[in-house]
């Protein structure tokens, strides 16, 4: 029962065939054999996660409406504050920070009937693409414990791969969803900038930064993002509109009238593994299939992708984490005077890759150069945007790769930091026009790994993404593979 899906266990749950305490049991005990071999959790709230089952079985017996969630096992990441729960962004500097309030993202989990079953590792402060950053130990992908899970989300991934959670919450600044969504074989979702709540979401970029779902399919994403859009006035970004009827989208399977966009320029990128190459192209065959109407289109400017995001996230991240100071929370490293205890709490709390960041947006905001960098990339982030405006008017979906390869080694691109942020290369152009994105799983490499293929919309258009998706599933087995240690696994 512990491979079962978010919509499957909420209708077990909601029939009476199995009690949502003794699938959460069933469930901890999983973790508690398997989880070591990941490292995909960093802490697991067993009491918390037990009353939460026990109070959805209490309203089942009692004849309660039971939410669309109830019961069902879900990882957070560990940047979403949880009341009462260690919440450290994977940080030394926020180590034992135990949040007094929930984000609003998890108030929606709980009034769903949703169980919190654990806070899930990342790369610090999602900041990477291989969950090689957490100060807590990598996470290992389910698939190869030799290869990374991809990042900054990596945690989230690798649990619902390997069956330690039905699904998760991601955050998505550049592709944290996506991309590890790709490298697990997965579903993740990157919603429309303020499709949901940041409210409780420890900011790295603002202007970027979205809550995202993972799941095993399209229809366990899309009921998962269902309970958790919607305004939110304690979001000032909060988009003011309805939630589409993403469920109902995803059970789809005729896709006649819909126009697909081929970016021709991913398929050609220099460095694409020709294995992700062969399953994109599958891939477009499959969804002509279907009755798609499949159309080339162009994006001139998401080539500037990588630079533009690493000047505006950086700067953002730059401002953000000022905060971080051993003043208020967290770790706190006492010097001779003020700007001393400042000094030596960031260099012990903050990692290698979160100095490099702050530093870069440091520079790209200061004096003599802001012009030159920071607003010049803001004003190309706008022409990224029209050339997803003028694609748009051409087709309904833009779809390209997730990842320009299957899961890479862990330690392979530590070294190159370069290298490593050029594995978001085509997840990063949607972050910064604010549209939605997914990942689905389209296929695996000769080495059993998992390749992801991502789908685009306009904004607040995630049911299109939905309806593609479910469709797309429908003909591709890829999505149901599963690690398969862990598969038959007798926890």
């Amino acid at each position: 029962m512990v491979w079962s899906g978010v919509v499957e266990v909420a209708e077990t749950v909601a029939r009476g065939e199995r009690s949502a305490v003794e699938l959460t049991q069933r469930l901890l005990e999983r973790i508690e054999a398997r989880n070591a071999e990941l490292n995909a959790y960093l802490h697991v709230d067993r009491e918390g996660a037990l009353a939460q089952a026990a109070q959805v079985d209490r309203q089942r017996q009692a004849g309660e409406a039971l939410g669309p969630l109830a019961g069902v096992p879900i990882a957070i990441k560990d940047n979403l504050c949880v009341r009462g729960v260690p919440t450290t962004c994977a940080s030394r500097i926020l180590e034992g920070y135990v949040p007094p309030y929930d984000a609003e993202v998890i108030a929606r989990l709980r009034r769903a009937g949703a169980v919190l079953i654990a806070k899930a590792n990342m790369d610090e402060f999602a900041m990477g693409s291989s969950n090689e950053n957490s100060a807590y130990g990598v996470v290992r992908n389910p698939w190869s414990r030799d290869h990374a899970p991809g990042g900054s989300s990596g945690g989230s991934a690798a649990a619902v791969a390997a069956g330690l959670a039905s699904g998760a919450l991601g955050s998505d600044t550049g592709g944290s969803v996506r991309q590890p969504g790709a490298f697990c074989g997965i579903t993740a979702v990157k919603p429309t900038y303020g499709r949901v709540s940041r409210y409780g979401l420890i900011a790295f970029a603002s202007s970027l930064d979205q809550v995202g779902p993972m799941a095993r399919s399209a229809r366990d994403a899309a009921r998962l993002l269902e309970v958790l859009a919607g305004p939110d006035d304690k979001d000032a970004t909060s988009a003011r509109l309805p939630v589409g009827a993403y469920e109902s989208a995803s059970l789809k399977r005729d896709l006649r009238g819909l126009r697909i966009g081929v970016v021709r320029e991913s398929l050609d990128a220099e460095g694409l593994d020709p294995e992700v190459r062969a399953a994109v192209s599958a891939s477009i065959d499959a969804l002509a299939s279907l009755g798609a109407e499949i159309c080339e289109v162009q994006l001139p400017t998401a080539a500037c992708g990588v630079s533009v995001y690493y000047l505006v996230a950086t700067a953002e991240a730059s401002s953000n984490l000022a905060r971080f100071d051993g003043m208020r929370y967290g770790l706190r490293v006492e010097g001779k005077d003020l700007e001393e205890t400042y000094g030596r709490t960031r260099a012990q709390g903050f990692g290698p890759e979160v100095k490099r960041r702050i530093m870069l947006g440091t520079y790209a905001l200061s004096a003599g150069y802001y012009d030159a960098y920071y607003l010049k990339a803001q004003k190309v982030r706008t022409l990224i945007r029209r050339d997803f405006d003028q694609a748009f008017a051409r087709c309904d979906v833009i779809l390209t790769p997730t990842a320009p390869t299957p899961a890479f080694r862990l330690g392979e691109k530590v070294s190159d930091p370069l290298a490593m942020y050029l594995a978001d290369i085509f997840t990063l152009p949607p972050s910064l026009a604010g549209i939605p994105a997914l990942n689905v799983p389209c296929g695996a490499s000769r080495a059993g790994l998992p390749i992801g293929l991502q789908l685009a919309a306009p904004a607040f258009q995630e049911e299109r993404l939905f309806h593609v998706a479910g469709a797309f599933e429908g003909v591709n087995e890829s999505g149901k593979a599963r690690p398969a240690s862990f598969v038959d696994s007798k926890v």
